[in-house]
C-alpha cells in the first residue's frame, strides 16, 4: 500500500468529502479492519485564489509545486488536488514536483469513456469552465465539452464561491443549476454533465434530480486515489 498525499482545503468541504470516500472505498477493498494512509495538506485556497485573480499562473504553479513537495517529504508517494481549478496548471506541476499526481481530468475522462458519453456540458467555478484543460484531455477521445452561457457561468461561479465553498447549499441554488442543466442539454444534445467543481456534488446529492448522467468528479477522483494507492 502506498502513501496518498491529498492538497485540501481548496474548499474544506470537498476535502472532508474526498477523506471520508477514501476511507469507504479503501476499506471496501481491504475487509482486513486497516485503514489507509492518508497524509493531508490543507492549504489556503484565498492564496490560489489570488494567483488565479491576476492570471498569474506562474507563481500558482510555484505555490502548487511547494505545496506537493511538502507532502513528498512527509513521505506520500502519490498526490492529488482535492479541487478542479487547480488543475489549470496540472501539468506544469507536475513536470516541476518530485512526486506523481492523479489528474482529476484523466480520471473523469476515464469515466465517461466507461459510460459511452460523446458531448458533456461542465459546471465548476469560472476559472474551470472558462479554462480549456477538460476540453483538450477529452477531446482526445472524442469527447465534446461544452460550457454554459456567459451568464449562466456567472450564476454558477457566484454560488460557487459566495455558498458553496462555505458550507452553504441551499435548494433554491440546486434548483437553478438544475434549469442550467436542463437548458444545456435543450441547446447542445448533452448526454452527460461534469460535476467539474468538489463542492458540487454536495448539492446535488440526489441522483433522481435530472435525466442527465452526472459525472461527479470528487468521487470519481477520489476512489481513482486509491485504487492508485493499492496498485
Amino acid at each position: 500500500m502506498r502513501s496518498i498525499g491529498l492538497i485540501g482545503g481548496i474548499a474544506p468541504e470537498s476535502t472532508i468529502l474526498y477523506y471520508r470516500i477514501m476511507i469507504a472505498a479503501y476499506r471496501e477493498r481491504k475487509r482486513d479492519g486497516s485503514y489507509p494512509n492518508i497524509i493531508i495538506n490543507s492549504i489556503d485556497m484565498q492564496a490560489m485564489l489570488a494567483f488565479l485573480g491576476t492570471n498569474d499562473l506562474l507563481s500558482l504553479t510555484t505555490y502548487l509545486v511547494g505545496e506537493a513537495d511538502r507532502l513528498a517529504q512527509a513521505g506520500a508517494e502519490i498526490a492529488l488536488f482535492a479541487s478542479n481549478t487547480p488543475h489549470i496548471v496540472f501539468d506544469e506541476v507536475q513536470q516541476k514536483a518530485s512526486i506523481q499526481l492523479l489528474s482529476i481530468v484523466e480520471a473523469a475522462c476515464d469515466a465517461a469513456l466507461r459510460l459511452g458519453l460523446k458531448k458533456v456540458g461542465l459546471f465548476g467555478t469560472r476559472f474551470t469552465m472558462q479554462g480549456r484543460f477538460y476540453a483538450q484531455v477529452f477531446s482526445r477521445y472524442g469527447i465534446d465539452v461544452v460550457v454554459p452561457s456567459i451568464n449562466e457561468q456567472g450564476f454558477i461561479h457566484e454560488k460557487y464561491m459566495g455558498e458553496l465553498v462555505t458550507g452553504v447549499f441551499l435548494p433554491e441554488t440546486r434548483d437553478g443549476m438544475l434549469a442550467i442543466a436542463r437548458r444545456l442539454q435543450e441547446r447542445e444534445k448533452i448526454d452527460g454533465l461534469i460535476l467539474g467543481g468538489t463542492e458540487l456534488p454536495l448539492l446535488f446529492h440526489d441522483k433522481e434530480e435530472s435525466n442527465i448522467p452526472f459525472l461527479d468528479t470528487t468521487m470519481i477522483h477520489a476512489v481513482a486515489a486509491v485504487k492508485k494507492m493499492l496498485a
